[in-house]
């Protein structure tokens, strides 16, 4: 049996920092992403792929800001569906036609994928992440009259904020294991999946983001992966970053990873996120990493990265 692993890829795999964010721009960092899954294809792994969507979304809120005079805006969710398209498109190509230069026959599939969220989840009382745009303190209001949630943003503009609640349960997941079966490389949970409330069975949409990483944490489970990497920017998880004293962590277990976010040395907005979602996944007996994209093979197959273990 071939070994499962879920590869969940930060925002800096399609759009990194500064850049424009035009079609060429992105598919030339998906290329990249996609050439480093590939040698994990080669080395015999079932790979699962998982992305995050913020930018994209972001802009996406944008286009529907500019039009909307023009044609309906749609509801947060809906754009995450769009940006499951728009960034699964990008991915699916580029691992097809890596895996067509390197002579492999396999088969790629985007599916589109609603995550459960709980409609209790204490999240939605308190709406914390910001998406979108920033806009002015009248425009806000605005929104807040209609019920929804706006901050003042470090005196650079006022932004939306939702909920961020915790997910529950991946819709597609049967489906996602019989394209597993049958060798494809599926990208799933895009953007951490579509939030959904289910009630009595029946599924709707809600105004929620769901964390990219802890959407890939509760899939690794799902499906009984026996890897959940996280690709980010870094090789290594590292204590006093950026101080003249860092140390890059090669493999550290569940106790020195909770000391360790307890004194605040994995930030809250970055790193933080990334080890507890591991850390998750790891207290249910799977195997956990942390690398950069150009470490990915050598963080399953040799001893690259940050390893989390019990």
């Amino acid at each position: 049996m071939s070994k499962k692993v879920v590869v969940a890829l930060g925002g800096n795999a399609i759009l990194k920092p500064k850049q424009a964010g035009t079609i060429e721009e992105q598919m030339d960092n998906v290329l990249n992403a996609s050439q480093n899954i590939v040698k994990l294809v080669k080395e015999g792994y079932e790979v699962v792929v998982v992305h995050g969507n913020g930018p994209q979304v972001g802009n996406i809120l944008l286009q529907n800001a500019a039009a909307r005079d023009q044609v309906p805006a749609m509801p947060l969710y809906v754009c995450g569906a769009m940006s499951q398209g728009l960034i699964g498109y990008m991915i699916q190509q580029n691992i097809r036609n890596e895996l067509k230069r390197q002579g492999i026959n396999k088969k790629v599939v985007t599916l589109l994928t609603q995550v459960v969220v709980d409609k209790e989840d204490t999240a939605f009382k308190n709406p914390t992440k910001p998406v979108g745009a920033f806009y002015t303190e009248a425009e806000a209001q605005g929104g807040i009259l209609k019920g929804e949630n706006w901050i003042e943003d470090s005196g650079r503009g006022w932004r939306k904020v939702v909920a961020s609640p915790m997910p529950i349960d991946v819709v597609e997941l049967d489906e996602v294991k019989d394209l597993i079966e049958t060798g494809c490389i599926v990208i799933t949970c895009g953007g951490g999946g579509i939030p959904v409330i289910e009630e009595d069975g029946i599924l709707k949409g809600v105004e929620a983001v769901i964390d990219k990483d802890l959407a890939s944490s509760l899939l690794a489970d799902e499906l009984n992966a026996d890897y959940l990497v996280i690709a980010t920017d870094v090789a290594h998880v590292a204590i006093n970053f950026g101080k003249e004293n860092q140390e890059d962590l090669k493999t550290i277990d569940l106790i020195t990873a909770q000391k360790h976010l307890d004194d605040g040395q994995f930030g809250k907005g970055s790193m933080g996120p990334k080890v507890e979602a591991v850390m998750k996944f790891v207290s249910k007996g799977g195997k956990g990493i942390i690398t950069s994209l150009d470490s990915l093979r050598d963080a399953i197959v040799a001893d690259g990265g940050t390893k989390i273990i019990k």
